[in-house]
This record gives structure tokens, C-alpha cells and sequence, in this order.
């Protein structure tokens, strides 16, 4: 890491330097841009619940009510149904799917199109739960169309780090919303955990800050441990000899989490639907039955909400990663598994190995979005202190794999130049 900083303030790598810059100045624009509250409106006081997450995805602004309260959640959630629809539902979709470049570019703009559809109707239902029944169906559709045109300004910005800067721009922009609540949280903590009125209370309080700014570190360093992790599958080639290649060996690697934090946006967003419709439909009976059983406050709701993540840590992970495929493709480059006949055989080892590492990753997703709802039930302190959660994966995901950019650019242009 230290030889990578270095490399990077070297004179050469002037236009990396200048991506970043420019990367910071559009993070910092988005951040300007979650303090400008809606006109007409104001910042929601009551507590936010299930949509804790996606408030801490746009960086406070669905709280603030400001244009950027819908951040990219409504993008997310079009590309997770696009996602869907590729899965052999809809052909044409699974056609542009296996069409290359030219199929993803289509499809991503189809994604757009679908997050800014969805991003009108979540504007709508959000400025109608929290102002209630007293506004006109006029003033609500304004207030969706300045949410919508903030979300659409939003993914432009991302666009516009994508092509101009470093790393992929939407998840940098999540990843800016998360850190930007860190500072008041741990400040909150402080406040919290340290009495100023005695010297032993000072004393205490400060141990116990301590220990839980170490706990925090201790969960980051867990899920860096855990994201790097991976199963490597040993490969063998028929017309390759090992001493070929240097006496390195191939093998196929599948990450135990490689599902990343898909799982849990899909079991939020279906425990929100529920309390959604409730907040639209203003009816008393179906509030209350929600909040006392499907609520992941409450024992059943967390049952419920940590069995969906489990699922969907499954399914997503078997939807990213087709055994049938990775044999098949094995298969055609003379490759095989030692051990293991090509085929069938092949196919049922590899469906075997992401079985057993993926539960692995879904108790691992499990432990981290159930953090901050038991530590806020056992400790007693406020909503906005929390250890873990999944906005703390969002962070350490994207900021190694930004950090890997970085470092293979580096490494690409001393490779150039040593060829020289």
C-alpha cells in the first residue's frame, strides 16, 4: 500500500492525480446537494425504520427531504429487476444479455429508464406518507418530479465519475453518502458514553468510547477478511504443463461473499413494501399488524427479515455464478478439475463448493445486518449509534475495489514502460 501512495504523488501519474480530484469535487457537489431541502417541505422528524439503510445510502438526504433524498436506491432497484428479467423470463432480455458489450450498453440504459420510472413513484408514495392526505394530487406530483429530476442528476454525476474519474461512479456516490453520517455518529457516541460531571465517570465513559471505536475497527478489518476471501478451484489444462507457467498454479476462484450486499437490499426492500402500502393506504389496523409482526424490530420480523437474506444470498449468488456455464466453458478450453470427469460431474463439484462457501456468506450478511438492530435493542442507545450494518460493507466493498483500480492502473504503466 505504501509503495502504491508513493507511485501515485510521482510526477508521471499527474492525470491519476487529477481523476481523483476531479472524483472528490463531484462527491463534494453531491453533498451540497443532500443539504438542499424540496421547496415547500420539510425535514422528516419521525423515525425512519425500515428506510434507516437507504438514508444512509444518500447520506442523510432522505431525512433532510432534500432533491437527493431518493440518491441511487431507485437505479438499485431497476437494475435488480433488469437482473431478474435476464433469467431466461423475458427472451428478449436474456438475448441482449449474451449479446457482449452492445447488450450490456442496451440494457444499462433500459435500467435508467426503469430507475427514473421507479424513482417518480417512490416520490410520490414517500411525499405522501410523510405530508399525509393534506396536500392536493398536484403538490405531490411536483414534489415527485423534483425528487425524480434529483435522482436523474444524481446518476449523471456517477456517469461522470465513471467515465472522468476513479472507480464506478454510483457506488463511490453510496459509498460518500455512508461516510458523510460517520463523524455526527461517532460524535453522538461520544456525547453519549462520556460524563464530564466526575473524574470516575470521565474516566469510564472515555474506556467505553474506546472500546467502541476498537470493536469498529475490529468489524472492519473482519469484513476486509471476509470480501478478499475466496475458494480456489484447482485447474488443470490438457495442452499446458505446469512447468510451463512458471510452476504457478491455475485455479478457478469463487468468493465466499459473492453476492456482496444484494441480499440484504432484496430482503429490505420486501419488508418495506408491506409497511409502504400501509403508510399509502392510512389504514390503522394494517399499521399496527405490521408493526407488531413484520417490523424486524420486532421477534418475528427479524425472524422473517434474516431467513430473507439467507435466501436471497442463495439465490443471488447462484444467479451471478452458473455452474452449467463455468463447466461448459471449462470444458471448450481443454480444461478440467483434477479428480473430477468433465461434464456432469464437473458441473455437480462446482454447484457443491458454492453451496458449502455460501453459507459461509449468508451467515456472514446475516451477523452484520443484525448488528445494529440487537446492539440498539442490548445497549439502549440511540438509533444513530450503531456497530456493523450493511452501509459499513457498502463502504469497505466499493474502497477496495477503488483502491484495486488505482493499484492495477499504477502497475499497467510500469509494466508499459518497463517494455520499452
Amino acid at each position: 500500500m505504501k509503495n502504491t501512495f508513493r507511485q501515485l504523488f510521482e510526477p508521471k501519474n499527474k492525470d491519476i492525480r487529477r481523476k481523483i480530484l476531479f472524483t472528490l469535487v463531484v462527491l463534494f457537489i453531491f453533498k451540497l446537494g443532500t443539504t438542499i431541502t424540496v421547496p415547500g417541505t420539510s425535514a422528516i422528524v419521525q423515525d425512519l425504520g425500515f428506510l434507516e439503510l437507504m438514508n444512509a445510502m444518500s447520506g442523510g438526504a432522505l431525512q433532510q427531504f432534500s432533491i437527493f433524498a431518493l440518491g441511487v436506491t431507485p437505479y438499485i432497484n431497476a437494475s435488480i429487476i433488469m437482473q431478474l428479467l435476464q433469467m431466461d423470463i423475458i427472451p428478449y432480455f436474456s438475448d441482449l444479455k449474451n449479446q457482449g458489450p452492445t447488450g450490456r450498453r442496451k440494457l444499462n440504459q433500459i435500467s435508467r429508464y426503469l430507475g427514473i420510472g421507479l424513482a417518480f413513484i417512490q416520490g410520490y408514495i414517500f411525499s405522501f406518507a410523510f405530508y399525509g392526505a393534506n396536500a392536493g394530487v398536484l403538490e405531490y406530483m411536483k414534489i415527485a418530479l423534483i425528487l425524480t429530476a434529483g435522482t436523474a442528476l444524481v446518476l449523471w454525476l456517477g456517469d461522470q465519475v465513471t467515465q472522468k474519474g476513479i472507480g464506478n461512479g454510483v457506488s463511490l456516490i453510496i459509498m460518500a453518502g455512508i461516510i458523510a453520517s460517520l463523524p455526527s455518529m461517532f460524535i453522538t457516541a461520544f456525547n453519549t458514553f462520556v460524563d464530564f460531571s466526575t473524574t470516575q465517570a470521565t474516566i469510564l465513559g472515555l474506556l467505553m468510547y474506546l472500546f467502541f471505536i476498537v470493536v469498529y475497527l475490529l468489524i472492519v478489518v473482519g469484513i476486509i477478511f471476509v470480501q478478499q476471501a475466496e475458494r480456489r478451484i484447482p485447474i488443470q489444462y490438457a495442452n499446458r504443463t505446469t512447468s510451463a507457467y512458471g510452476g504457478q498454479q491455475t485455479y478457478m476462484p469463487i468468493k465466499i461473499n459473492s453476492a456482496g450486499v444484494i441480499p440484504v437490499i432484496f430482503a429490505s426492500v420486501l419488508i418495506s413494501i408491506p409497511t409502504t402500502i400501509a403508510s399509502f393506504a392510512n389504514k390503522a389496523g394494517l399499521k399496527e399488524f405490521i408493526e407488531k409482526y413484520i417490523n424486524y424490530d420486532t421477534a418475528t420480523g427479524f425472524v422473517l427479515y434474516m431467513i430473507l437474506i439467507f435466501f436471497f444470498a442463495y439465490f443471488y449468488t447462484f444467479m451471478q455464478i452458473n455452474p452449467e456455464e463455468l463447466s461448459s466453458n471449462l470444458n471448450k478450453n481443454g480444461g478440467y478439475i483434477p479428480g473430477v470427469k468433465p461434464g456432469k460431474e464437473t458441473t455437480k463439484h462446482i454447484k457443491y463448493v458454492i453451496s458449502k462457501i455460501t453459507i459461509v456468506g449468508s451467515i456472514f450478511l446475516m451477523i452484520l445486518a443484525a448488528m445494529p438492530i440487537v446492539f440498539s435493542k442490548l445497549s439502549g442507545l440511540p438509533s444513530s449509534i450503531s456497530i456493523g450494518g450493511t452501509g459499513l460493507l457498502i463502504v469497505v466493498g466499493v474502497a477496495l475495489e477503488t483502491y484495486n483500480q488505482i493499484e492495477s492502473q499504477l502497475i499497467s504503466r510500469t509494466h508499459k514502460r518497463s517494455y520499452k
